[in-house]
């Protein structure tokens, strides 16, 4: 079944089409141990806690606290940012399914895709932990989303046909 459903999905477009998006590449690796974040103002570590760092740049600590698996490092920098904001409920979407906690990740995406219903992260990540449940035909309605939401050759979309194609799944 997941070999026709590779060359089903290859059909579609290959995952080299994917590589203009800023999301393709793993985010770099963090720079300053756990309770500190890289402030690259003052070119220094400074505390999780007490920083001046704008939603942007936190958001982009999180990718990379992600992707290193430091995911309670990553929820306290999003406890720090706009709780409705999507990008935020994705985030934590994405670090409760990586620590196994499934109910509360689908909570955190669905209310991510309350807030934009054309958030294709969202539906990547969320698409991602059904694949990991074995659930390939609801992942599959999530990858019909994200293109009908205009994410054809996006990371968003490459990355979660790579999960349904091959079962696996990204840490960012």
């Amino acid at each position: 079944m997941r070999i026709f459903l590779a060359a089903a999905l290859s059909i579609f477009l290959p995952l080299s089409a994917f590589a203009a998006s800023d999301e393709t590449a793993p985010p770099k690796k963090p720079k300053c141990e756990s309770g500190f974040v890289y402030d690259k103002k003052t070119k220094s570590c400074v505390s999780s806690n007490g920083h001046s760092l704008d939603t942007d740049s936190l958001y982009q600590q999180v990718r990379a606290l992600a992707y290193v698996e430091r995911y309670e490092d990553a929820q306290t920098l999003l406890a720090q940012m706009p709780a409705n904001d999507d990008r935020t409920l994705t985030y934590l979407g994405f670090t409760h399914r990586k620590t196994g906690n499934v109910a509360a990740a689908n909570l955190y995406y669905s209310r991510a895709l309350a807030q934009n219903p054309a958030n294709i992260l969202a539906r990547s990540y969320m698409g991602q932990g059904l694949v990991e449940d074995g659930d390939i035909s609801a992942a599959l309605k999530q990858l019909r989303a994200i293109r009908s939401h205009g994410g054809t050759g996006t990371w968003a979309e490459a990355s979660l046909r790579t999960a349904i194609a091959t079962g696996q799944t990204f840490n960012w």
